[in-house]
């Protein structure tokens, strides 16, 4: 049996904290693959509601997905972008404009995330914003193509946990060939 190559296309998701930059970049690195940090497409009125402390609404985020599908699609030879990608249909958008799209879930409490935003002075986005996140998130773990994570774990096994999971599992809509 044969795998019929698909581009490797990975979103590194999670809500603030946990840990999706670290992990984007390292598997990018581990795989081969150019990184799109998600928050660096963020339009500036987006940007200065988050330092605000004001929570991004569908609407605020509609330009911003689109603008981040736009870019997964550009990347014919894959990409590993960072997304809070937090609601279902979020994630159906840019799996609509990349096939055999996958998301790696970084799973944490919301004291972790407040934990770990608290530690990280200068970000845009203020602890005030954890709890938004968590009341967004609608969990992907039953999803087609999704590997959920402890994103307390050290980051060298989760980078080890990413790329053998991308080597060896095919990705939705990846056929096998006799």
């Amino acid at each position: 049996m044969a795998l019929n190559p698909v581009p490797t296309r990975l979103v590194v998701m999670g809500v603030a904290g946990c840990g999706k930059s670290s992990l984007g970049q390292q598997s990018a690195a581990a795989l081969g693959l150019p990184l799109l940090e998600g928050d660096d497409f963020h339009p500036p009125a987006n940007l200065a509601k988050m330092r605000g402390g004001i929570a991004l609404s569908d609407d605020d985020r509609a330009a911003w997905l689109d603008t981040l599908a736009a870019q997964l699609a550009a990347r014919a030879d894959g990409a590993v972008l960072t997304c809070s990608s937090l609601k279902r249909r979020y994630r159906e958008r840019l799996r609509a404009a990349a096939p055999g799209l996958r998301f790696v879930f970084l799973q944490l409490s919301r004291e972790q995330a407040r934990d770990r935003v608290a530690t990280r002075p200068g970000h845009l986005f203020p602890v005030s914003l954890v709890d938004s996140q968590f009341e967004a998130l609608e969990d992907p773990s039953l999803e087609p193509g999704v590997l959920a994570l402890d994103a307390m774990r050290p980051l060298p096994e989760l980078v080890d946990a990413v790329a053998d999971w991308v080597r060896s599992v095919p990705a939705p809509g990846e056929e096998v060939r006799a």
